[in-house]
């Protein structure tokens, strides 16, 4: 990419405000950890490396618009093991929005981080699907997160979710 690079481009289009509902695919040759990291701190909604099937890069923009947040399973991989080898704990201070939170918004903010969809989330605590999604967005706009990935970043650093050890 002339005059950038692929992870100051999703910074680039996530900062102006204008585009709010605008969503970034990260499409990369290199699955690096460190990349991964950086994109969806960047506000990148999904992250994939190049080699992907077609008809999965489809079913990622796809996911992408249903406020999902897929990532490859290099990626997700590597995330794993990063977080779960991290000597510092991956808890910060609280996320100024984390106390506008209901006590329903925060319990299916943490089954968003277990990975769970809104159709599980709702199987789950006997909702209807429309019921999670609604709850499942008030926490997103409360929180200020454009998308399922930002939501479970939230999750992780104010400790409504914890790895598995």
């Amino acid at each position: 990419m002339p005059g950038t690079d692929g992870l100051a481009a999703p910074r680039e289009v996530t900062a102006d405000p204008a585009p709010a509902r605008t969503r970034v695919v990260v499409l990369t040759t290199f699955e690096i950890d460190d990349h991964v990291y950086q994109a969806l701190r960047a506000g990148a909604s999904c992250f994939l490396g190049k080699g992907v099937e077609p008809s999965a890069l489809v079913d990622g923009v796809r996911a992408v618009v249903r406020g999902d947040a897929p990532l490859s399973p290099a990626a997700a991989k590597g995330l794993i093991r990063r977080f779960l080898e991290s000597p510092v704990p991956v808890v910060t201070a609280a996320h100024p929005g984390m106390a506008e939170l209901t006590a329903r918004e925060r319990e299916l903010t943490a089954l968003v981080a277990e990975g769970l969809s809104n159709a599980e989330i709702a199987d789950r605590l006997f909702l209807s699907p429309l019921t999670v999604k609604t709850h499942v967005n008030r926490a997103m706009t409360k929180l200020g997160s454009r998308d399922r990935a930002q939501l479970v970043v939230a999750a992780y650093k104010d400790g409504l979710a914890e790895p598995l050890v």
